[in-house]
């Protein structure tokens, strides 16, 4: 199976944060999305990044930046669209999608999700742990994309309805500690401080 494209989902408003762009907090060396980008690299044949606003500030990452084409911040499928029509555009069959907020996810995620999509028509597959799926964590075929700007047209927002509405599948990650921690409020972004020190 070929390597998937890596969109990472960074259109979200930060509200907990105080605004602005989470992935850009510093973490370790660098920033949050450093972190992310630097995890998604070696499991993707390339990357980009979905955000909305001024593409620019971004110039620094060297990866195209995907706005929403749905208005409204309709939630993290218009971001997965915008991947899929990136995708279409490069002769890509799949995206895997992460989130810009989780800079620990698995190393082997587009494998495990890959296997779990297996011997589908369409591959679709979502991330989950033992405490219910990751939406944001997903690996998505081109071929359904025109049904997924359909969907969010008439106002389907949520990931999960959509998925299953196509049979997706779901990859189970049950190892131990918090691969899937996100990063939504200072507190935690100490935490993420704490366990990039523990991995270092």
């Amino acid at each position: 199976m070929r390597q998937p494209l890596g969109v990472i989902l960074a259109g979200g408003k930060a509200t907990r944060m105080g605004g602005g762009d989470k992935g850009l907090l510093p973490l370790g060396e660098g920033t949050i999305l450093d972190q992310v980008m630097a995890r998604l690299a070696p499991q993707v044949a390339g990357m980009a990044l979905n955000a909305n606003g001024d593409a620019a500030r971004f110039a620094a990452l060297g990866m195209p930046v995907l706005a929403d084409s749905i208005e409204g911040h309709p939630g993290p499928l218009a971001g997965v669209l915008a991947g899929l029509d990136w995708a279409a555009g490069q002769g890509a069959e799949s995206i895997v999608t992460v989130a810009a907020d989780t800079p620990f996810f698995p190393c082997d995620l587009v494998p495990r999700l890959q296997l779990a999509a297996e011997g589908m028509a369409q591959p679709l597959a979502l991330a989950a742990t033992p405490d219910g799926r990751q939406p944001t964590f997903g690996l998505w075929p081109v071929a359904l994309r025109d049904d997924l700007r359909a969907a969010l047209q008439e106002g389907l927002r949520k990931v999960v309805m959509w998925t299953d509405r196509h049979g997706g599948r779901e990859a189970l990650f049950d190892e131990a500690g918090e691969p899937f921690f996100n990063v939504n409020t200072p507190e935690d972004l100490g935490k993420a401080q704490a366990m990039v020190g523990g991995r270092a």
